[in-house]
């Protein structure tokens, strides 16, 4: 068993930095953004869920057209790892660009 403990600034502040995450090596600035974030997320942020949002607008652009919407949970591997797996009280981004 594995217990977290997080403040809603921690919440954005992991945001900002899976942004940063997705901007790395990048040859082209993105022009579409796709967010999926755990709807744990949003219930633990309550009124300050468009602020994870701001801060990774901050960090991709504002030129970039963002959407997204709330899951119940991510499938996808882990670092170095092949198989899927339960990623809960995430936030997935996918950024496109020519």
């Amino acid at each position: 068993v594995q217990l977290m403990m997080s403040t809603v600034d921690d919440i954005v502040d992991g945001a900002s930095t899976a942004a940063q995450y997705a901007m790395n090596g990048r040859e082209n600035k993105p022009e579409l953004a796709i967010l999926v974030s755990c709807v744990g997320r949003k219930l633990v942020m309550d009124q300050r869920t468009e602020e994870e949002v701001e801060e990774v607008i901050s960090v991709i652009g504002t030129d970039t057209a963002v959407t997204g919407f709330y899951s119940y949970g991510e499938m996808a591997p882990f670092a170095g790892k092949d198989a899927c797996r339960l990623h809960n009280q995430t936030m997935t981004l996918t950024l496109f660009s020519e």
